[in-house]
């Protein structure tokens, strides 16, 4: 009987001398702690599937900008090439050195201008793409942030 008296003097030394259980404790915390509400996940979900349609609408829309602007690229570089073979044609009929410099920079002067134009054109292409695209995700991140804003009114 001593020795089992003393086990139980032993014991209770062992946890806190202030008669602190833990196990007791932790039950009780643990009954205490409540999760919040989950939310509604077919809602979750719909809006993910929506949130990968703008941005599959947005990567669509970038990719034929880019694709535009190659064309328009791949159209003025042929018809640059076109017209320097029509000048060199022109050039080598000219007959004095004075007018072969005028004509040169007649020429210069044109095509110096169209390059400009062209830069714009394309610039102008590049912009609208972005734009575009740009829009797509602001429109579906607005739309994502109101129903954040619903999803967090539903929850008790």
């Amino acid at each position: 009987m001593l020795a089992t008296s003393h086990n139980r003097a032993e014991k209770k030394s062992m946890s806190d001398p202030s008669g602190f259980k833990p196990e007791t404790d932790i039950m009780r915390m643990l009954a205490d702690f409540r999760l919040p509400g989950m939310p509604d996940m077919e809602a979750l979900a719909s809006a993910q599937r929506r949130n990968l349609e703008a941005l599959s609408a947005a990567n669509r829309v970038a990719l034929e900008g880019a694709q535009a602007v190659a064309r328009r690229h791949m159209e003025i570089l042929q018809s640059a090439m076109s017209e320097m073979t029509d000048v060199v044609k022109a050039m080598s009929s000219q007959d004095t050195p004075q007018a072969k410099a005028a004509r040169q920079a007649e020429l210069l002067k044109g095509a110096y201008e169209k390059a400009v134009g062209n830069m714009r054109e394309v610039a102008d292409l590049i912009q609208k793409s972005n734009t575009e695209a740009l829009s797509l995700l602001n429109r579906r991140f607005t739309e994502a942030m109101d129903e954040v804003k619903t999803l967090v009114v539903k929850q008790p």
